[in-house]
């Protein structure tokens, strides 16, 4: 295993940065799950790490608020595999995934004006529902 975690060609996470703790799996498995500790939960801090500039660490704990708790630690738990190694794999996989997309900026809205065409369409349809609630009404007798 290397050093460091590649989220981008720019941004790796060191290895050294990640806290990894087994623990038993819980469910179904028999003799197995009760004596192996399979389960492995992550923990990275994204508000202390050096892998991140400071002005793409706000970023990115911004839009991983959700996902962090007040120290800034994002905790990624993983017991699907029977095996250790591949549970530690699968959690630093979806850590990587996690990052990059929260490191991807979402491209600003462009305001625009609607078309003549559909205001048209709209007051259209504003007509043709006002006929329709119009033949509902009573016609007067007189």
């Amino acid at each position: 295993m290397s050093d460091a975690l590649e989220v981008t060609e720019r941004v790796s996470i060191p290895r050294d940065e990640l806290s990894i703790r087994a623990s038993r799996s819980g469910g179904a498995g028999g003799q197995h799950v009760n004596t192996s500790s399979t389960r492995i939960e992550l923990l990275w801090n994204v508000a202390q790490t050096r892998a991140l500039p400071d002005e793409v660490r706000e970023g990115v704990l911004e839009r991983l608020r959700s996902r962090t708790n007040a120290e800034g630690f994002i905790r990624i738990v993983s017991s699907e595999h029977r095996s250790q190694l591949r549970n530690r794999e699968a959690a630093e996989e979806r850590l990587v995934k996690i990052v990059r997309s929260a490191l991807a900026v979402p491209r600003a809205r462009r305001k625009t004006a609607p078309t003549r065409a559909s205001k048209e369409a709209r007051l259209e349809s504003k007509k043709r529902r006002s006929e329709i609630k119009k033949r509902r009404a009573r016609e007067d007798f007189d």
